[in-house]
């Protein structure tokens, strides 16, 4: 259990709701199937899947949760072919045109009466909650999808007062800083060897450098024809590697030789232990990890955040 994308949002009150109250809330709204004419359902799985029953998996304190969502796949492409169809037939016995507001109607027909027999796709949002630290972790590589999960659970519960972090510096400025040298990067981070620049002008150029010494004259250059740094691949004490964007969003998340070591070291046989361990490693690890980055982006401003 590895987060490949870490989206992070932090409580702006205590989070009081215990692992119990969440399980019974949760279980409200537990995933259904799709039905004949639905083209969408979500609901909340067992994050262990078909290994595990509980809607909330706990350990240390960190909550996880996931948000299964099921769509029916009807191709746009097919449900046009087949209006086209309806229509020619329909133009060639009635001797008529048939208007734009009955093409219309007919396509809504149409796709009521395609669905049923459409393939369903799923999948999985996962997040935990961090109610001692004051963060929610989201594995989403979207905000859409981030902000899905929280909006689900914020209706499941009652209320979430959760919201990104609040940073006292825009991390473009930091991560252009760090780039050109005029801003210290802390001695634990690292920088990669891609990063995403783009223009502050009307036309929005943008630059992906990739397999480069991002302190190199190259991305020097750019810099200083007023262009800012957007995203900046980091990695962290020797462990833990992501790419970082603007929108304190944690891309492309890998866990490194040693935190491997240390899951490696775990003595678990069944497969729900082996879940527990590494769920239990990462969420330590973003725990120090977190703070440490809010820190080397110039410091949260918390006067919003009601203290525990």
């Amino acid at each position: 259990m590895l987060f490949r994308n870490a989206r992070i949002y932090r409580f702006t009150k205590p989070f009081n709701v215990d692992v119990e109250e969440l399980e019974s809330k949760l279980a409200d709204d537990a995933f259904k199937p799709c039905g004949p004419q639905e083209s969408f359902r979500q609901g909340w799985v067992a994050p262990l899947g078909r290994h595990g029953q509980q809607l909330v998996h706990s350990a240390n304190g960190y909550h996880l949760i996931a948000l299964r969502k099921e769509e029916r796949v009807l191709p746009a492409a097919v449900i046009k072919e087949a209006v086209t169809e309806r229509v020619e037939m329909i133009e060639a016995e009635q001797m008529r045109k048939v208007p734009r507001k009955e093409k219309d109607e007919i396509k809504e027909q149409l796709t009521q009466e395609l669905l049923p027999r459409a393939f369903t796709k799923s999948k999985r949002t996962f997040a935990y909650l961090a109610p001692k630290d004051g963060f929610m972790v989201v594995d989403a590589g979207s905000d859409k999808q981030a902000e899905e999960i929280a909006i689900t659970l914020r209706k499941a519960i009652g209320s979430l007062p959760v919201r990104p972090p609040a940073l006292e510096q825009a991390p473009t400025f930091t991560f252009s800083g760090w780039l050109s040298e005029t801003v210290d990067l802390p001695a634990a981070f690292n920088l990669g060897s891609r990063c995403n620049l783009q223009d502050t002008g009307e036309d929005a150029g943008r630059v992906n450098c990739a397999g480069l010494d991002l302190l190199s004259y190259e991305v020097r250059n750019h810099l200083s024809a007023g262009m800012l740094a957007h995203r900046v691949a980091l990695t962290w004490e020797d462990n833990v590697s992501f790419i970082l964007d603007d929108e304190m969003a944690l891309r492309q998340l890998k866990f490194g030789d040693s935190f491997q070591e240390k899951l490696d070291a775990v003595d678990a046989d069944d497969m729900a232990a082996k879940f527990d361990a590494s769920f239990s490693l990462m969420t330590l690890e973003l725990a120090r990890l977190i703070p440490a980055l809010l820190e080397a982006l110039g410091g949260e401003d918390r006067s919003a955040i009601a203290e525990q």
